[in-house]
């Protein structure tokens, strides 16, 4: 395996001659760095213990036993994450699909994880089914370990680049922190501002109110990139929010035609009618696009002359949910039926109400979900830079390797 295979490409380096100014980087390797690389012993055997034991990307469970008591850099083994690298702390266990990386006394801990997170491990894992990094590849890895003749110097720029990088994972948290408080107050006033005392505005069951259409079945291996929009009901979970003017899927126009699919119009509000979870069902989309979109048969399209979002909206709420809870039946996909969804009752404000409400609960939702506005686009892009100041940290000068 040749040096080259665990170096980043060489980019921005006026910035790391200036931190370096002239002195050498020297390369070690991971074995020649720590003392061990192991493997954790725990197979999943928890309990209600005071320790935590981590797995492959976090904290997996807890135990009564501790086999650890200081921090640790741990890379995942095998499986979907093999090369995740992350850290534990305290006093805690690991999991048997997990590696140690231990006692790095000639270099920083943080500067360490840092450089393999950066160089991403999971290039290195062998095999296509099951990936695996083992212990003796890690040993091969290559560490840059600037100015090797002045200790005290190399921990200065070593330190240096850890400060910098810490700054922006603060930053970013404390985004993420305050996008967690967001949402939360987001969900309160979303309640609250759809609850209504009783004989303040008017309440209809919403088969009164409007009228569903159940969705016609089609498969996944049906959709294409581009034809007659379409919605499949396990998209409701993954892709779409309160409203949507566009779809992801779409479907061929003769496969419409010839299985008579059938199509929520502009205005009608999408409703997903089966899950793995309870709480999956129910959730509702304004469709706000000119042309109609095919619905799946595990959806209902609800037509109304209610605002569709301020339907949408309270498809979301909790008084919703606990409506229709008594209609859904369980088993390994649980599901609701038009009869069930046709009893559960709404409050009708006047019209004018309803687009007030819609206007904030939109201004809400802009903020803690949309990517190109609000909270969401901002840890984006802190997270990007993040990335690449961290990459431009860790790239040294390939001409000042020591062998």
């Amino acid at each position: 395996m040749s040096k080259e295979d665990f170096t980043v490409n060489s980019r921005h380096l006026p910035f790391m001659e200036r931190l370096l100014e002239g002195e050498e980087v020297e390369w070690k390797r991971l074995g020649e760095i720590c003392s061990k690389i192991s493997s954790g012993k725990n197979k999943e055997k928890f309990s209600q213990g005071l320790y935590p034991v981590y797995g492959s990307t976090g904290i997996i469970g807890r135990t009564d036993t501790k086999n650890f008591s200081t921090h640790s850099i741990l890379v995942a083994r095998v499986g979907a994450n093999a090369g995740y690298v992350h850290i534990a702390k305290g006093e805690y266990d690991v999991s048997d699909n997990t590696l140690i990386i231990h006692n790095y006394d000639t270099v920083s801990f943080k500067y360490l994880y840092y450089y393999l997170v950066n160089i991403r491990l999971n290039r290195f894992a062998k095999g296509a089914g099951q990936p695996l990094i083992t212990g003796k590849l890690l040993k091969e890895v290559l560490i840059p370990i600037p100015c090797p003749e002045n200790p005290e110097k190399s921990l200065y720029i070593q330190q240096k680049i850890v400060r910098i990088l810490d700054t922006f994972t603060e930053l970013t948290a404390e985004l993420t922190a305050e996008l967690t408080a967001r949402k939360n107050q987001y969900a309160y006033y979303r309640e609250e501002l759809l609850r209504f005392e009783e004989g303040e505005v008017e309440w209809k069951a919403l088969g009164e109110a409007g009228v569903f259409q159940r969705g016609k079945r089609f498969v996944k291996s049906d959709m294409i990139s581009e034809g007659v929009p379409c919605i499949h009901y396990g998209e409701m979970y993954t892709h779409y929010d309160t409203w949507a003017v566009e779809t992801r899927s779409f479907l061929n126009k003769e496969l419409v035609e010839k299985k008579k699919l059938r199509i929520a119009e502009k205005g009608d509000v999408v409703i997903v009618a089966a899950g793995e979870t309870i709480e999956d069902i129910g959730k509702g989309t304004a469709w706000r696009g000119d042309e109609g979109v095919v619905i799946h048969d595990a959806c209902f399209s609800y037509k109304s002359p209610l605002n569709p979002q301020f339907v949408a909206y309270f498809t979301r709420t909790r008084q919703f949910h606990d409506q229709i809870r008594k209609y859904i039946s369980s088993g390994k996909i649980s599901a609701i039926n038009s009869k069930g969804l046709s009893k559960v009752v709404i409050p009708i404000p006047p019209p004018e109400e309803q687009e007030r409400i819609v206007s904030i609960l939109d201004n809400f939702d802009k903020l803690t979900t949309s990517i190109t506005e609000g909270l969401p686009r901002e840890i984006t892009l802190r997270q990007k830079q993040y990335e690449y100041y961290r990459d431009l940290l860790l790239t040294f000068p390939k001409d000042q390797v020591n062998t």
